[in-house]
């Protein structure tokens, strides 16, 4: 990912088309990492015994009632990250491009708390799985956000 940053910084400073390029790359690799954690939110609230992955692992094995709830509002929070990365990339929902234009820094902050969060879990299994799974999509929607 190191060579694609610095390609994607090297052609953007050049105004280059092939930052364009490398910038729907971004976009695309958070999608990717959006519906794989929007995948794995889904089965935690529909009862997988992955409790330990989230939440610090105070749920280990199914998650309670109430934490399957909130399992599905993060889904929904996650839909609306990749709306706003989505348009701001340029991919599709053009006539949002000015909200995204500022809600993609809500988004960077978002994920800067998340991967701080994860990372510093009490669970290693959240620290090991999602902890990079949140750098790598901080590191696509900062690339994503100084286009």
């Amino acid at each position: 990912m190191s060579w694609l940053i610095h390609r994607y910084i090297t052609n953007y400073a050049n105004n280059s088309n092939e930052g364009e390029k490398e910038k729907m790359i971004f976009a695309y690799i958070f999608i990717g990492l959006t519906v794989c954690v929007t995948i794995f939110q889904l089965l935690l609230a529909l009862g997988a015994p992955w409790g330990e992955f989230t939440m610090g692992g105070r749920f280990p094995g199914k998650l309670p009632v109430k934490m399957r709830i909130a399992a599905l509002v993060q889904i929904v929070i996650l839909l609306l990250f990749a709306t706003i990365v989505i348009s701001k990339a340029g991919i599709a929902f053009g006539p949002f491009f000015k909200v995204a234009k500022v809600g993609i820094w809500f988004v960077l902050a978002f994920f800067i708390f998340g991967s701080i969060v994860n990372l510093s879990s009490p669970s290693k299994k959240e620290k090991l799985v999602m902890g990079p799974l949140n750098i790598f999509a901080l590191i696509s929607i900062f690339m994503v956000a100084i286009s």
